[in-house]
């Protein structure tokens, strides 16, 4: 090995080395760790101790600027830290080396994630290298590990760094995720409260064989988001597939709603929060349009709307909420047999006679009511009756009160 270089001071003697376009100023205790590496670890080769001589200068630079310092430590206890450098850096024969040497191929060693990531959203390797996600190659631990990019604690901050970056998500035409599943049940359980098992990224969209939300085979794709979710909420997905609507995503039936449908995908609430219950009835009509439009004329929904009460009847206060089923189903809530249990959840006392009350009378169609019909018809007209009523005669007495005015002001005279 070839070094070129002149002694600049006796107090702190040191070398300059050139080495193909990288210069850098390392003293003798340089040599000195490189010699204790080669004698006291004999599992790496001379020339490991040979890169570190250079490289564990925290401030080398390539000829582009680029750092190219190695930790030592780090790397030892890294799960690369039993490699030799020339097993990844497989051009590099001999010492000095090229100042342009090639990229490593990770998938000489991962090929199984390799094949996984060559089908995936991520395949393009320039934008997405194995370092965008596992961070520097000399300072990779495993997913187990805390100072892993992949730790669960720490993956939402790893996918973040592009998911949460406007830019990125505009060349791609994606939404910028990264806040919205910070505020999220997930995201507070995992960053805040430290629940491991809380949903990160890769709980739902995996590691590297990540797909599109449009592919058939994505954990995503609506199909499989109730098996997706039910990975952690088993029990509700069980429910979820009893009841009318999971029957209807398992026929096929792809606008009948899952999960994302209503809790959305990464902005998900905590279903009992007030933020959550207030629109979780625009959700429900945003399909049952005729529903929530019966609805929206009831107490429930106009005490609730006007003055915000959190607590007033919902949707799935009275149909459930996952194990939904139609009113002729005996284990539906609203079935006969079960409105008074349904209803005494919040009006203590209900009987038979309470529960007559229907939620969803269409007071608008004759032949569906038509004694409501009428009545909201007399009630409608005799509103309109009296404030035309009211609007006439007021009308009429401001010209008659001004009439009196400018009498009695002529009968004064203009002297008066």
């Amino acid at each position: 090995m070839s070094r070129a270089g002149k002694v600049r001071g006796s107090s702190t003697a040191s070398w300059e080395l050139r080495h193909n376009g990288m210069t850098k100023r390392n003293t003798f205790g340089m040599a000195a760790v490189a010699l204790l590496l080669v004698v006291f670890v004999p599992g790496r080769a001379s020339a490991q101790a040979d890169c570190l001589a250079c490289h564990a200068d925290k401030g080398l630079q390539d000829a582009a600027g680029h750092n190219i310092s190695v930790d030592g430590e780090t790397f030892a206890r890294s799960i690369h830290g039993s490699l030799k450098c020339n097993e990844c850096h497989a051009d590099i024969k001999e010492y000095p080396h090229p100042d342009k040497i090639a990229k490593v191929k990770c998938d000489i060693c991962h090929s199984g994630q390799a094949t996984e990531l060559a089908g995936s959203v991520h395949s393009d390797g320039v934008e997405h290298p194995c370092t965008s996600c596992h961070g520097d190659a000399h300072a990779v631990f495993t997913k187990d590990d805390k100072r892993s990019a992949v730790y669960p604690l720490n993956v939402p901050k790893t996918c973040g760094a592009c998911h949460g970056n406007n830019g990125m998500a505009q060349k791609h035409g994606l939404a910028t995720v990264f806040p919205s599943y910070l505020d999220s049940i997930h995201g507070s359980a995992l960053t805040k409260e430290g629940l491991l098992v809380a949903a990160n990224c890769q709980s739902c969209h995996g590691s590297h064989h990540i797909l599109s939300r449009k592919d058939a085979k994505s954990p995503t794709f609506k199909a499989n988001i109730p098996n997706t979710c039910g990975t952690c909420h088993a029990g509700i997905t069980a429910n979820y597939y009893d009841g009318v609507h999971g029957r209807a995503v398992a026929a096929g039936k792809m606008g009948a709603p899952v999960c994302s449908d209503c809790h959305t995908a990464h902005a998900i609430e905590q279903p009992t929060a007030a933020g959550f219950r207030m629109q979780s009835t625009p959700i429900c009509g945003s399909c049952h349009k005729d529903k929530f439009s019966t609805y929206r004329d009831t107490f429930h929904s106009q005490l609730g709307a006007l003055g915000g009460y959190v607590e007033t009847a919902r949707c799935w206060d009275c149909h459930e909420a996952h194990d939904v089923r139609p009113a002729s189903d005996p284990h539906s809530p609203v079935h006969g047999t079960n409105l008074v249990t349904t209803c005494g959840k919040c009006h203590a006392g209900a009987n038979l006679s309470f529960v007559q009350y229907q939620p969803h009378a269409n007071a608008r169609v004759r032949k569906l009511n038509p004694a409501l019909f009428f009545v909201r018809l007399f009630m409608n007209l005799l509103l309109i009756s009296v404030l035309t009523f009211f609007v006439i005669h007021t009308t009429l007495w401001l010209i008659r009160s001004r009439y009196e005015q400018v009498k009695k002001a002529a009968e004064r005279g203009p002297h008066a």
